[in-house]
């Protein structure tokens, strides 16, 4: 199979389209199947903590976020930051953990030189759940129509063009990275491709296509395709990276 440059441009666009990837409904059904799946987990982590919904962290409509807290909240405890998917329309101890556009979000995190703020994010983890991290495909598929991000916006914002040795005195930290059983062969490439260049690579680490068993079916219609069970465990060098790419 030839890169995704040699693709006709129907095959690009199926390649990105993870809905039309799953074996057991159609596009259309895996859409309403994981909206229903997400709002009964919503449902269920409410109920089972304490929340402040809908906190703004920016001017726009849908920069809001949720915090959902321990019941009892005496103590401490690890903060988990999860960012959701949908190609991007839609601190001490903290783990990073996002799906698809939203891994590619969290790679980001990891790709910023934060020094440049003045800070020091404390990131002791994180998991990257079918990212994208090469955005120059997505400008060739109907992605893009929305988007209209230009070749050079992609460039600065994939990660996998941002990944740089760490400064000497950063921490590491362990990151997961994860594609589905029924994820498209680019969006397998493109995780495969981020591991490699993390880690320095130039062959798949240790057990990587061992990795690929069948997803355990979740309690009611949850979609296959969105289970994380292709999973390598990379320890980057950093998640303080010294690259030129920045969340601007």
């Amino acid at each position: 199979m030839g890169g995704w440059r040699d693709m006709p441009a129907e095959e690009l666009e199926q390649q990105y389209s993870p809905s039309r990837w799953s074996p057991r409904m159609g596009p259309e059904e895996v859409i309403q199947a994981h909206l229903a799946a997400t709002a009964a987990g919503t449902q269920r982590a409410r109920a089972g903590s304490q929340t402040s919904l809908h906190v703004p962290y920016g001017n726009g409509d849908g920069e809001k976020l949720d915090i959902y807290l321990p019941t009892d909240p005496s103590g401490t405890f690890p903060v988990l930051v999860y960012i959701h998917g949908g190609y991007w329309q839609c601190l001490r101890g903290i783990y990073l953990c996002g799906h698809s556009a939203g891994a590619h979000l969290a790679a980001m995190v990891l790709s910023t030189d934060w020094t440049e703020y003045g800070v020091m994010p404390d990131i002791k983890g994180a998991v990257l759940v079918s990212g994208v991290y090469d955005l120059e495909p997505i400008l060739h598929t109907y992605v893009n129509d929305a988007l209209n991000m230009s070749w050079e916006v992609a460039q600065q914002n994939s990660p996998l063009l941002h990944i740089a040795p760490a400064a000497p005195a950063a921490a590491a930290c362990k990151v997961l990275v994860a594609v589905a059983q029924h994820d498209s062969p680019e969006f397998r490439r493109q995780s495969r491709e981020y591991v490699l260049v993390s880690t320095g690579r130039s062959r798949d680490p240790p057990g990587w296509e061992e990795g690929l068993r069948p997803c355990v079916q979740l309690a009611g219609p949850s979609p296959c395709w969105i289970l994380p069970v292709w999973i390598t465990l990379t320890l980057l060098r950093s998640c303080l990276r010294t690259a030129t790419s920045s969340l601007r």
